[in-house]
C-alpha cells in the first residue's frame, strides 16, 4: 500500500487546506468533480488545474500548477498514470507539502521520487473516502 493511515491523516488534517486538483474540469460526471466537492464541504480550498482553466465549484481554474500564483499545500492528481509522474515532479517544484494520486493512478517511481524529495505521498486512494472515514 502506498500511503499508511498516519500519512493519510496527516495530509488531510495537518498539511494545509489548499488543494490543487489536477484534472478537475466543470464536467459533473467526472470523479474529480465530485471529490473536489467533498473536499470543499470539509473546508478545503480547491484549485482546479486543467488545460481549459475552467472555474469549478466557484474557484478559478489554472492551466497548470506553475500558473497558480499562490502556494498550494496538496496536489491531488486525477490524470492517467502515464502522466502522473510529471505532475508529481511539478508539485515538488511548486513547493507543495504532499501529493495524492487518486484511485487507479499508480506510478511507483514517482511515488519514490516524491517521497525522496520530502513530500508526503499517497497513491491509489481517494481523499473523499478517507476524509469521511476520519469522522
Amino acid at each position: 500500500m502506498y500511503g499508511d493511515e498516519a500519512t493519510i491523516r496527516r495530509i488531510l488534517t495537518e498539511l494545509g487546506d489548499t488543494w490543487a486538483v489536477v484534472g478537475l474540469s466543470s464536467n459533473p460526471r467526472r470523479a474529480a468533480h465530485g471529490v473536489a466537492g467533498v473536499l470543499q464541504r470539509f473546508g478545503k480550498r480547491i484549485v482546479p488545474v486543467h488545460p481549459k482553466a475552467e472555474t469549478v465549484h466557484g474557484e478559478r481554474g489554472y492551466a497548470s500548477l506553475a500558473d497558480i500564483p499562490f502556494e498550494v499545500d496538496v496536489v491531488d492528481v486525477f490524470v492517467n498514470s502515464e502522466l502522473a509522474g510529471a505532475v508529481a515532479d511539478e508539485a515538488v517544484a511548486k513547493g507543495a507539502q504532499a501529493v495524492w494520486f487518486q484511485l487507479g493512478v499508480i506510478d511507483t517511481a514517482a511515488y519514490e521520487r516524491t517521497r525522496a524529495a520530502g513530500l508526503a505521498m499517497v497513491m491509489d486512494r481517494c481523499p473523499a473516502i478517507e476524509i469521511n472515514a476520519l469522522r
